[in-house]
């Protein structure tokens, strides 16, 4: 599977960005799909997640009310809308995916099996 993520950039606080994660190889559908973000010196962490059937997302208590996942199987992508942006929203954002169905997992990175190449978002106050 290959993940490539954009729809990053700059944007002032207060603002709106859509991430985007096109994927291509195995079928698609039959994966969940998260995002996670790594700020300069710290850990990368779980942002969202939405099931393969898109039935259910779940989201970091930091995002939760500003943040939105969503998918379309039929162009293979998911997409991540993010407003009401904070400046510590400020980061690298990666898609991935996982075979793994169970929301007891979706937010652990070692539980994702491939990663897209990241799309920078900086938010300035």
């Amino acid at each position: 599977v290959q993940l490539q993520a954009s729809g990053g950039g700059l944007v002032q606080a207060g603002g709106s960005l859509r991430l985007s994660c096109a994927a291509s190889g195995r079928t698609f559908s039959r994966y969940a799909m998260g995002w996670f973000r790594q700020a300069p010196g710290k850990e990368r962490e779980f942002v969202a997640a939405i099931k393969w059937s898109g039935s259910s997302a779940y989201y970091a208590d930091s995002v939760k009310g500003r943040f939105t996942i969503s998918r379309d199987n039929a162009k293979n992508t998911v997409f991540l809308q993010m407003n009401s942006l904070k400046p510590e929203d400020t980061a690298i954002y990666y898609c991935a995916t996982t075979t793994y169905n169970s929301n007891t997992v979706l937010h652990l990175p070692r539980y994702y099996a491939y990663w897209g190449q990241g799309t920078l978002v900086t938010v300035s106050s």
